[in-house]
């Protein structure tokens, strides 16, 4: 699998992940059609949340960070079921791949 953005073809993981992120608008529109999501602002607030995570950290937050730090900062008054709307096949997973982020690593031990 691959997408085309911006006239450039760029591999994916078996799981349809970049395998380099690509910070570009255009990568975002692609994949969300792809992933069937209609976007919205609020898709959008969380596509800039995770790569700017993804930037300072050199990858994204685990759900429940994520959560926390988004109903904190990006949209206030978020809880788990807005994201789970917004990204229905989950936040963490689904939110990385329409930011053009590869695969995000869960680190399990709950």
């Amino acid at each position: 699998m691959s997408y085309v953005i911006n006239g450039v073809e760029k591999e994916t993981d078996a799981d349809g992940y970049l395998l380099e992120a690509d910070f570009s608008d255009e990568a975002v529109k692609v994949i969300a059609e792809a992933e069937g999501l209609a976007l919205t602002d609020d898709h959008l607030k969380v596509v800039a949340f995770l790569r700017d995570k993804y930037r300072d950290d050199g990858h994204t937050p685990n759900f429940r960070a994520m959560l926390k730090e988004v109903a904190e900062a990006v949209i206030p008054g978020c809880d788990s079921k807005m994201l789970y709307d917004l990204f229905p096949i989950g936040p963490a997973k689904q939110g990385c791949k329409v930011a053009g982020l590869p695969q995000p690593y869960g680190k399990g031990g709950y």
